[in-house]
């Protein structure tokens, strides 16, 4: 199908393009920014004027609940509401059930969702046989079968030689260790250790636990040249270190979840669940860290951290419930938000959610070149809408921005030049 996209601002972070052109699409690629190729003839045309025409959306965390978590979301669910976020790659963990540790999971998982021809599904392999920690798997074959990465998700190696040992397969072959800076020791708490957390009587999640275990990180990438992408930065402290990192030149880079840009720990407020993160939301100055860091490139790139979660796992007391939120159709508004509040260009925002986390996976997406992939998403900045529950698509309804309305709606969005999400 040939389509052309008309009127819109066309905003293409990767080749600093900021400008009102058209887009020409034809065979599942652009073939035309801002001039039509010779003998085009549209099938369809779309109107985008007043909207912003970008590459779709890459989103590095969203949990899909497939397999063994179907009463929480399923794969339909969660791709719709990817392509209705504007989100046309993902990155999903591995803690499945059985875990992405056997190449037979990775590709009948790869299978499923190249069957919804929808949003790109690109999965991390356990790092550890059932993610326990003790036994590395098989990175090659995982890699082969389709993973990206390797990553414990949310549980972590507690023997260091293990993790060394990872990191040195890793970088033999070239592979991105994913990890979630979190000291197994001085974790395990349920809120961010501080005033709020004492006042409320829950048990505390301090800022070294992240720290200890970026240093221990840090000096193993040294002793091994391996490659990390560090998950959900959360505390001014821990990205002082990312910053002073990069700047030796380790080959590291890292993301935060989109509701640590927006949330402190005082919006805990009384017990709300919704509230409930992994890591936890932390202090004002913190969360003024992040956005700084976002700005300056020390933070690479934005995640929804999408997790579906079953209703009654968030109507427990708050140290029970489980932590996370639905957050794939609200990565967009969410950043439109940050952007606007800080006086950050647009074009730098949505850097955050299309160039960089492509390059942090190595995809040769979140562009909109002449010869690219056709991952388009079509929105409108100005357009207002609440987040309630028969608005998500996503099956998982928890979210802390429940009754918020949100800026800037996704009218269209297309996956390697097909139509899969168009607003009524």
């Amino acid at each position: 199908m040939k389509i052309h996209i008309k009127g819109g601002r066309l905003i293409d972070p990767a080749a600093n393009v900021d400008a009102q052109q058209d887009l020409y699409i034809a065979a599942g690629r652009v073939v035309g920014v801002g001039n039509a190729p010779a003998d085009f003839q549209a099938n369809k045309t779309i109107d985008a004027s007043g909207q912003i025409v970008c590459p779709g959306l890459v989103d590095l965390c969203a949990r899909l609940r497939e397999p063994g978590y179907e009463y929480k979301a399923t794969l339909e669910s969660e791709v719709a509401a990817a392509s209705a976020g504007g989100v046309t790659s993902l990155v999903c963990p591995p803690d499945t059930d059985p875990v992405l540790d056997e190449p037979g999971l990775v590709e009948m998982l790869k299978f499923r969702a190249r069957s919804l021809n929808q949003t790109h599904v690109y999965p991390l392999g356990a790092l550890t046989l059932g993610l326990k920690g003790e036994t590395l798997t098989e990175m090659s074959q995982l890699t082969e079968a389709g993973c990206v990465g390797f990553s414990q998700a949310e549980m972590p190696i507690r023997n260091t030689q293990v993790l060394l040992r990872a990191l040195q397969y890793a970088q033999t072959f070239g592979f991105t260790v994913w990890l979630r800076p979190e000291d197994p020791w001085l974790g395990g708490g349920v809120a961010a250790s501080g005033a709020v957390a004492s006042r409320l009587g829950l048990s505390g999640v301090s800022v070294i636990a992240e720290t200890v275990r970026l240093h221990t990180i840090f000096e193993l990438m040294r002793a091994t040249g391996a490659r990390v992408h560090l998950c959900r930065l959360s505390s001014a402290a821990g990205i002082e270190l990312v910053r002073q990192a990069k700047r030796e030149g380790l080959q590291v880079s890292c993301d935060v979840n989109i509701h640590h840009v927006g949330l402190t720990d005082v919006d805990i407020g009384f017990f709300n669940s919704q509230m409930r993160f992994s890591p936890p939301l932390r202090g004002g100055r913190d969360r003024d860290a992040i956005v700084a860091a976002l700005a300056d490139g020390t933070i690479d790139a934005l995640c929804s951290d999408h997790t579906p979660v079953d209703d009654d796992e968030k109507l427990l007391p708050f140290g029970e419930a489980t932590p996370g939120a639905t957050g794939l159709e609200l990565l967009l508004p969410l950043t439109l938000r940050w952007a606007e509040e800080h006086g950050v260009p647009l074009a730098t925002a949505l850097g955050r959610i299309t160039a960089e986390p492509a390059r942090v996976i190595g995809l040769a997406a979140g562009k909109l070149a002449p010869g690219c992939a056709a991952d388009v998403c079509v929105f409108d900045p100005k357009q207002t809408w609440k987040v309630e529950r028969r608005s998500l698509k996503s099956q998982g309804k928890n979210s802390p921005w429940l009754g918020y309305d949100m800026q800037g709606r996704v009218r269209t969005t297309l996956v390697g030049g097909q139509i899969v999400y168009e607003a009524r």
